[in-house]
């Protein structure tokens, strides 16, 4: 199976027009971070989790020319925006994507992409075909699938387990029973948005903490604000077997 990291990036922090800080002038390409999304591949699936804003550029950079599935965490902006962009896998594939989330989830992609879901749609729309997701083992194929549930401030949301690797973003908390799915991960992907403290995101010295406690063989950190400083720097300061994800990274599981 191989994981490309598609975006670690987020929309938390100043805006770049309004900033003229160290990580907005570098000319590192690992600061450069479009949104937090991952693509899975494993033998004729492709699977993409969540599709922000930058799903387009994402699929072209990684030049993914067939989609299986989208998994969505959960229905924030900076997670789905982009969804209306399987049209184009729509086109080559001539079939619906098939679209895994939360129950409330659909309701929130039924709101913000009314016109896909319409009665009457109009020619082009994205054909969209839902999936509800519960708390229990599911496959897309043979792949399967152990949805994670974890905590964003008082929104519950997904991670998502396949085979040793984990995939959690935008946590500030995960409970014990949650916690026994991730162990024996060799792979764990968890969100560190800056070092200050947030109400609804693991800071880096609390996904460190996770981190320890789990015991992965390795964790990147993913869904990273420009608050916590440039790629380089920062990375000097992790545990030995802990790494800051970049886009464009990938990795063989």
């Amino acid at each position: 199976m191989k994981i490309t990291f598609l975006g670690t990036g987020t929309s938390q922090g100043i805006p770049v027009i309004a900033c003229n800080c160290d990580v907005c002038k570098s000319l590192d390409s690992k600061d450069k971070r479009l949104r937090s999304s991952v693509l899975i591949e494993d033998e004729t699936i492709n699977l993409v989790i969540d599709t922000g804003p930058d799903f387009r550029q994402q699929m072209l950079n990684a030049q993914v020319n067939h989609l299986e599935g989208v998994l969505l965490t959960h229905g924030h902006k900076d997670h789905i925006a982009g969804l209306d962009d399987v049209r184009a896998f729509n086109y080559v594939q001539r079939k619906a994507i098939d679209v895994y989330a939360r129950n409330d989830v659909h309701e929130t992609l039924k709101n913000e992409f009314s016109y896909a879901f319409a009665v009457e749609k109009y020619p082009g729309v994205p054909e969209i075909h839902l999936h509800e997701i519960k708390n229990k083992l599911f496959k897309i194929k043979e792949l399967e699938i152990l949805p994670i549930n974890v905590m964003h401030y008082k929104l519950p949301i997904l991670g998502y387990r396949i085979k040793n690797f984990t995939y959690i973003t935008d946590a500030n908390y995960i409970d014990d029973i949650e916690k026994e799915k991730i162990k024996g991960s060799e792979i764990l992907v968890v969100n560190a948005l800056r070092k200050q403290k947030h109400i609804s995101h693991f800071t880096l010295s609390e996904a460190l903490k996770l981190i320890e406690e789990i015991k992965p063989k390795t964790a990147y950190l993913t869904h990273i604000s420009h608050i916590m400083g440039l790629h380089e720097a920062v990375s000097k300061e992790l545990p030995e077997n802990v790494y800051f994800a970049y886009d464009g990274l990938q990795l063989e599981l």
